[in-house]
């Protein structure tokens, strides 16, 4: 069996987002939804596809990654995470299609045969909130992850979310290490105990603030899930910062980690995002890891199409491991013909985006992306959890008034962070 590679193809794609992510990820990620599909022939002329989300991966490949991989054998090369994302995961394709066999027999020993699978959303006011929730629900998902900000009133999104949701929903909120310090995090974390579905979580505080992790994680019965590298994942397990951990990155370090956070009997989640066919590839992980046990996360739900001929089911939260042969899915050629783009330059920020903060004294902050409110935010120039804030998308109505508040935001100035 010849399984040198012969050829590599590489395929731009821009796939939309659905109506209710479309209104909010323009604010910060208008670039999600670029995509590069890897397609790697071998010679015995089986051919296997990955994808790599273009501005947002752990790893990119290059074209000196794809010129390392022409003329090599497959499976002496596709262990080799500095080859990219997109890459690495076509060349499993490929090999385990050769050996009709799925990615996991390639992985390690399979330990289920289904696994959890998570919603996710970028932050949205209460409203959206709840009509992601229903369709969430609709499609037979139990757990949501939400992005908990400082400029919305998070006690009013759970409050409205909440109340609409069966018993056995679970939400993790992600606060992306915005609660700052440990003074604000306890306050806040204490005050979120009240809501039962709130099950995880996620980054409440620098996650290199070793001490007032700590601390925080035994101020509250939530567990606190903490991503894996900060604080090396040795640190974050001999002083016991967090209950468990989120995962990413290529075949070899997901595997390592998995095996390390299994012999502390810690927990984890994946967090490969993408469509469907990323979706799919972190299934085959959860196949082989037996302390997956929280769900992924991928975000694939935020799509118009998952660029599979047959997308993934899930009921009851659960998704089945693929059994077919290399990721157990077929590419829906026709879509990406459809949504092929020719390579562009990151598309951020969205332009002519106009977005206010208004908070409970009826004062407005106005900003034209993201990166400039996450500086004001994350800088602590501004309140945590304040009772009644909320972030808006300004409409352009053509008025003078609306330019003027554009260009003024435009030139808000930058701070830079430094340490104490």
């Amino acid at each position: 069996m010849n399984l040198t590679v012969r050829d590599i193809e590489r395929i731009w794609v821009d796939v939309p987002y659905r109506e209710v992510p479309q209104r909010n990820m323009i604010r910060e990620l208008p670039h999600w939804t670029i995509f590069e599909l890897c397609k790697v022939t071998l010679d015995n002329g089986v051919t296997g596809v990955g994808e790599t989300m273009c501005f947002y991966t752990w790893g990119e490949t290059t074209d000196e990654d794809v010129n390392r991989a022409r003329g090599r054998v497959a499976s002496e090369i596709m262990w080799d995470d500095s080859l990219g994302a997109g890459l690495q995961m076509a060349l499993f394709d490929a090999v385990a299609k050769s050996m009709e066999v799925p990615i996991h027999h390639l992985l390690g020993q399979q330990v289920r045969e289904d696994a959890l699978i998570s919603w996710w959303s970028i932050d949205m006011s209460p409203e959206d909130w709840l009509l992601e929730t229903k369709d969430a629900l609709a499609q037979g998902y139990t757990s949501y992850k939400f992005k908990a900000r400082p400029w919305f009133d998070l006690e009013e999104q759970l409050r409205v979310v909440t109340a609409e949701v069966p018993d056995h929903f679970e939400i993790d909120v992600d606060f992306n290490t915005m609660l700052n310090d440990s003074a604000h995090a306890v306050r806040v974390c204490r005050e979120l105990e009240k809501y039962k579905h709130l099950k995880i979580l996620e980054s409440p505080l620098p996650q290199g603030d070793v001490a007032g992790n700590k601390h925080l994680r035994a101020q509250t019965c939530i567990p606190i899930a903490m991503h894996v590298g900060n604080p090396p994942l040795m640190t974050a397990l001999k002083e016991d910062v967090c209950d468990g951990f989120v995962m990413c990155g290529g075949a070899s370090q997901i595997i390592h980690e998995a095996n390390i956070i299994a012999e502390a009997n810690k927990v984890f989640w994946m967090q490969l995002v993408g469509t469907d066919i990323t979706a799919a590839w972190a299934l085959h992980f959860a196949a082989v890891s037996t302390h997956a046990r929280w769900p992924a996360v991928n975000c694939h739900n935020l799509y118009r199409h998952q660029l599979l001929e047959d997308p993934l089911k899930v009921e009851g939260g659960l998704c089945k491991i693929p059994e077919a042969p290399g990721l157990g899915f077929d590419v829906d050629w026709e879509a990406v013909e459809m949504f092929q783009i020719e390579p562009i330059s990151k598309p951020y920020p969205h332009p002519d985006t106009l977005i206010q903060v208004v908070w409970p004294t009826g004062e407005v902050d106005d900003y034209t992306h993201g990166l400039q409110y996450w500086d004001e935010f994350i800088g602590g120039r501004r309140p945590v959890a304040s009772p009644g804030v909320r972030m808006e998308i300004v409409p352009n109505d053509g008025s003078d008034e609306w330019r003027r508040r554009f260009e003024v935001a435009n030139q808000k100035r930058a701070w830079v962070m430094r340490p104490n």
